[in-house]
């Protein structure tokens, strides 16, 4: 059983790893020591050579991106509504025509979002396919029509265009992070470090902007703000099984340590609590508090947004970290299942090639019986 155990932590701990430089924030840059933490990643890549690779998870919708690739070669018909994550609903439809492709999307936080200015982002980003609230699809929070007629001539253009459509939930969930990184520099411009001698011993005044909350789920949240010097991002999840609970413990406790590798300082740090939810949150009322419950804690600093494009990259990976780490743990235990199903079938057929020894009697010269064992 110690054997046992010992594996299976370790098991978890190259998964943990592996999610870790997976959805890192900044790519590593250059040679580090070879550490224990970096030979389980080259053992999750050996493993991943032999065929047991786990999906991408990417921050567009697939399906969207794959249906306008086709409409936009041959228009037709169209009559599709899916699910993303998060519980996000699509509507890709023609209502009136093949040539007019109407796309809708319903999200739980859009309340929250259109606090923060969601709705004016999609203007600016989808300007002249976003229908105003009058005529957005019934059921639905945000509605696009494209014209077929009228796409850009180059293809350069028309895959733009397509990437962008299918970064629809994407883009309306990055406007609070946007708020937020606007704030920040704001905070920092206006900010001024304490002068003269006796003020220098003491800790300044901390500049903090408003607390952006974004109920992404049903009972899950994000929780943003930015102060002069960064931009805090915790993450509310909930663990219902007691099995996710353990692994997802073990992959959290692994980004903690992870940034302890020389080739990670450059990435955010990570905090991780249980029961209690961190102090930037903790006056909140109606907060759980519990073994189900985890906090995770991200601590951009300016230089994880300090262009546009950087920026975007950071939204878009920060906001899959929910996903990525449940996706793992299932990933995980589907894993541990198999190599315990492997080895039970291992055991089996040693048991099978095992044939008992039949005891004999065997007489001696003066007749008398013994038996060999």
């Amino acid at each position: 059983m110690r054997l046992f155990g010992q594996r299976f932590r370790r098991e978890l701990a190259i998964f943990g790893m592996s999610l870790i430089r997976s959805f890192a924030l900044i790519q590593p840059s250059g040679r580090a020591a070879k550490s224990p933490s970096t030979r389980l990643i080259q053992a999750s890549d050996k493993r991943e050579e032999k065929g047991s690779k786990m999906i991408l998870l990417e921050s567009h919708s697939v399906i969207i991106n794959d249906v306008l690739t086709d409409r936009f070669e041959k228009p037709s018909r169209a009559d599709i509504q899916f699910v993303d994550y998060d519980n996000v609903r699509f509507h890709l439809s023609t209502p009136s025509s093949k040539t007019q492709l109407l796309l809708s999307m319903s999200i739980q936080c859009w309340p929250d979002l259109v606090k923060y200015g969601a709705r004016d982002h999609l203007q600016h980003e989808y300007a002249g396919y976003l229908l105003d609230e009058a005529n957005t699809e019934p059921e639905y929070n945000v509605s696009l029509l494209i014209d077929l007629d009228k796409l850009p001539e180059s293809p350069e253009a028309k895959l733009d265009l397509i990437s962008s459509l299918a970064h629809l939930k994407s883009t309306a969930m990055s406007s609070p992070f946007i708020s937020a990184f606007n704030e920040q520099s704001s905070l920092q411009a206006s900010y001024k470090e304490p002068a003269g001698a006796q003020l220098a011993d003491q800790a300044p005044a901390e500049a903090k902007g408003d607390l952006k909350i974004v109920k992404y789920r049903e009972e899950e949240a994000i929780y943003i703000q930015a102060s002069h010097d960064r931009v805090t991002v915790i993450f509310s999840t909930v663990f219902k099984e007691e099995t996710d609970r353990v692994y997802g413990r073990v992959f959290l406790q692994e980004f903690v340590d992870a940034r302890r590798l020389q080739s990670l300082q450059n990435a955010p740090q990570v905090r991780y609590s249980n029961r209690e939810p961190p102090l930037e949150i903790r006056h909140l009322p109606g907060l759980k508090n519990g073994e189900d419950w985890g906090y995770v804690t991200f601590v951009l600093s300016p230089r994880h947004f300090a262009n546009p494009a950087q920026a975007l990259a950071t939204i878009n990976r920060i906001q899959l970290f929910r996903d990525y780490l449940h996706y793992h743990i299932k990933c995980s235990k589907a894993y541990m299942h198999s190599r315990m199903r492997y080895r039970v079938a291992e055991f089996l057929k040693v048991l099978n090639r095992a044939k008992p020894e039949v005891a004999s009697e065997k007489k001696t010269a003066s007749g008398r019986t013994f038996r060999t064992r």
